[in-house]
């Protein structure tokens, strides 16, 4: 079964709104086993929405239309549903009975335009979830095919996709097949450095043809090998990942930081706890960056102790008892992180000073990062050049130095 999401509202053209329904209608697809090979964006016109409608079904024996149920003139997709069927709209009273209620046990009058979204196709029926004034509608066509259309208000839509849609395509395609996939998350190489690293399984793959394999850039977040298997049932998807990634795994090392969802702030904090360390940051050029993203990790209080912002040199000079002399040094680094074990009392320090912008600073042009992350008496610096404006340096050196200090735990685990 092939099945096409058609998004409904000039607002996503113009990139008012960005259409994150479409994407997770495209998951819970491909979770089902179900093909979708075309996603569409169409505006708030009457005739394009039926040309796009009618496409669609010209692909795929379902097609999924989502947005364009309210009650305003620009709401069109039950009028351009009709006109693609030829069948007039007509009044279902049940539905506005539904809509008058619902605007009664809110307090609130009912405006006549509502009564719109009370009209359905000759020949279709609505969903039987109805979270919000906008009913979905099912709308069989006469060569046997079937236009689902929901509201765009996304915990709406999710109600009928995961109530009624899914469920009856899964029961049309006769048969359940489950697509999964698993993300690998990389830091330190490049995507064509990868790209070399994986040619001979990537060659191998194309040939066996399940799992498959595909990469994705995502600037500070690293790069992502992301596996995708197919399988008749969820086990043997699994199956098909644990086997793979275990492949990958041995063939890219340490680079690999995480798994799907899992960030690099995340994997710090684990290796920290497991190995019973405690952890705090001073920054510089990077002004709380590093310790905002260790706070967002849920749990972070049992390792994350606390961080200097030592912006200013005398900061750095009377908090942390750096030497005068220059900032911009792995010397300085070095000293800010003695400091802030003796300040804080932690195991571990992670230190960033250096030049973001947008001028040089003690002759040292944009760009160049010192770096200091100490574990225990284990004290090691680091000068880098980073790329980019003021923001992207700030970023990269927050990553680079939280990969840093992720690699030096992790042979201090392999010692062991």
């Amino acid at each position: 079964m092939r099945c096409e999401v058609v998004a409904v509202g000039t607002e996503l053209l113009l990139g008012q709104i960005v259409d994150t329904n479409s994407a997770w209608i495209g998951e819970q697809l491909a979770l089902a086993g179900i093909d979708c090979h075309h996603q569409t964006r169409v505006g708030d016109n009457l005739g394009r929405v039926v040309d796009t409608l009618r496409r669609a079904l010209d692909r795929a024996d379902v097609v999924i239309c989502c947005g364009g149920l309210g009650p305003t003139q620009d709401d069109l997709t039950r009028d351009a549903i009709a006109d693609l069927l030829g069948v007039p709209l007509l009044h279902d009273e049940t539905i506005a009975e539904r809509i008058r209620r619902m605007f009664a046990e809110r307090g609130r009058p009912m405006p006549d335009n509502n009564l719109r979204q009370a009209e359905v196709p000759l020949g279709c029926h609505t969903i039987a979830q109805q979270p919000g004034t906008a009913p979905g509608l099912v709308c069989p066509t006469p060569d046997g095919k079937v236009i689902y259309a929901v509201p765009g208000v996304p915990y709406e839509m999710e109600q009928m996709l995961l109530g009624t849609v899914l469920p009856e395509l899964v029961e049309r395609s006769g048969r359940r097949s489950v697509i999964l996939s698993r993300t690998l998350r990389t830091w330190g190489q490049s995507e064509s450095g990868l790209a070399e690293m994986l040619a001979e399984r990537i060659v191998e793959l194309d040939e066996i043809g399940n799992p498959t394999l595909a990469f994705l850039a995502s600037g500070i977040e690293g790069i992502k090998v992301r596996i995708t298997a197919k399988s008749d049932d969820d086990a043997g998807a699994r199956a098909v990942l644990d086997a793979e990634e275990a492949n990958l795994r041995a063939l890219l090392g340490p680079i690999v930081f995480g798994v799907d969802d899992t960030t690099m702030e995340a994997a710090v904090l684990a290796l920290c706890a497991e190995a019973g360390l405690t952890l705090g940051t001073a920054e510089s050029l990077t002004g709380g960056m590093i310790a905002s993203r260790l706070c967002a990790v849920p749990g972070a209080s049992a390792t994350f102790r606390g961080s200097v912002v030592a912006y200013a040199t005398d900061v750095k000079q009377q908090v942390l008892g750096v030497p005068e002399g220059p900032v911009v040094s792995e010397a300085a680094a070095a000293a800010m992180a003695q400091g802030l074990q003796r300040l804080l009392g932690v195991d571990v320090a992670l230190v960033t000073t250096g030049v973001a912008g947008p001028t040089e600073q003690e002759g040292q042009p944009v760009g160049t990062v010192c770096l200091a992350v100490a574990v225990g008496d284990d004290l090691r610096t680091r000068t880098v050049r980073l790329p980019g404006d003021r923001e992207r340096i700030r970023q990269f050196t927050t990553i680079t130095v939280l990969d840093l200090l992720r690699q030096q735990l992790l042979e201090r685990h392999s010692a062991r």
